[in-house]
């Protein structure tokens, strides 16, 4: 009797142990992604644009497309500009970026295949509304040489072939695709605000003002210069704003300075302790806030006043309006003319 039940009761552990295996093995093909999960190819390791050395040579465009905005980068004979921005060039660095970038992207693991699940890793078709970035270069006969849609998702980096549903992780690195405008080369200067001298102001009003501190003198010790020496302060951050207004020169956007349609409502004149001379006049436009820009080449400022105009010179830079507004400062908000003593008239006998 004995016996027998041990046999039952190794049966019984049989078939729960049999059970429990079916169950595990259930569980794991309840959880694995038929359609969308991980697919194992050859392709790891490999370049996700093939030979692009040669296709990079034979460049004449490179389009990007986003949901919501779409440019083209485009090889002249002035070099490489944006699509609109009327032959201004692009940056160089970023360009060189991102064709070094697309060279050396490499396949790593394979993600998700279903459609429904690109748009999280940043692969949803562009076109369609998509969170992805359609990457695309032509030669000159516009054919397309060579296109990805590329994403990212925290740290990592994801492409798959536009005609493809397949999402692999790769190996490398892009510049940012997002905003065309910030492929523009709007870095026009560089000017520290310990390099800063004086500064001369003529507003929309007529009226005139010269700034000036010495060297080694903080941000704010500036100062009415003769013929202005009378005058007083209304603060020191009243004069030290638009004095370092060039320290902070920051465009958003440029066009032709033909376009420009306005006349400048202010002159800002820029001096620095080595005999660089910045002239700026600005201009409310009906299409936003512009300012242009001239170097005078004096002293040890010469060399960077030639840089300076050959990167300015025909071309209005857009501002923001905080930023153009220091630019343009009514004199009157800066200082106080002295008081003009009034003589009393002689008593009468």
């Amino acid at each position: 009797m004995t016996e027998q039940r041990q046999r039952q009761r190794r049966k019984r552990l049989q078939i729960l142990g049999a059970a429990a295996a079916v169950l595990t093995i259930l569980a794991v093909l309840a959880h694995m992604d038929f359609r969308g999960g991980p697919a194992q190819t050859g392709r790891t390791g490999q370049a996700v644009l093939p030979d692009f050395a040669a296709i990079r040579a034979e460049a004449t465009e490179i389009r990007v497309t986003l949901a919501d905005e779409s440019y083209r980068l485009q090889n002249t004979a002035d070099g490489w500009t944006l699509e609109g921005s009327h032959g201004y060039p692009v940056r160089a660095d970023r360009l060189a970026e991102l064709a070094t970038g697309l060279g050396e992207l490499t396949w790593g693991e394979a993600r998700t295949r279903d459609p429904d699940k690109l748009n999280r890793v940043g692969l949803g078709d562009p076109r369609k509304g998509g969170t992805g970035a359609l990457i695309e270069l032509a030669n000159s006969d516009g054919e397309v040489t060579a296109s990805i849609i590329t994403g990212r998702k925290g740290e990592h980096l994801y492409a798959r072939r536009p005609d493809e549903m397949q999402a692999y992780r790769v190996t490398g690195d892009l510049p940012p695709l997002y905003n065309g405008d910030a492929w523009l080369d709007l870095n026009i200067l560089d000017i520290s605000p310990d390099a800063v001298s004086a500064v001369r102001l003529f507003d929309k009003y007529g009226e005139s003002l010269y700034l000036q501190r010495a060297v080694g003198t903080s941000e704010r010790s500036f100062r009415p210069g003769p013929p202005y020496q009378d005058f007083r302060l209304i603060s020191r951050l009243a004069a030290s704003t638009p004095a370092l207004a060039l320290t902070r020169f920051q465009p958003t956007g440029v066009k032709p300075a033909t376009e420009l349609t306005t006349r400048p409502v202010g002159r800002h004149i820029t001096e620095t302790h080595d005999g660089l001379e910045v002239e700026v006049e600005a201009y409310r436009e009906p299409d936003g806030f512009f300012v242009t820009l001239r170097a005078i080449e004096a002293g040890e400022g010469a060399h960077r006043g030639s840089t300076i105009n050959d990167k300015a010179t025909g071309w209005a830079f857009e501002l923001s309006e905080y930023d153009w507004n220091d630019f343009t400062p009514a004199v009157s908000s800066i200082v106080r003319p002295p008081e003009i003593a009034v003589p009393e008239a002689p008593e009468t006998p």
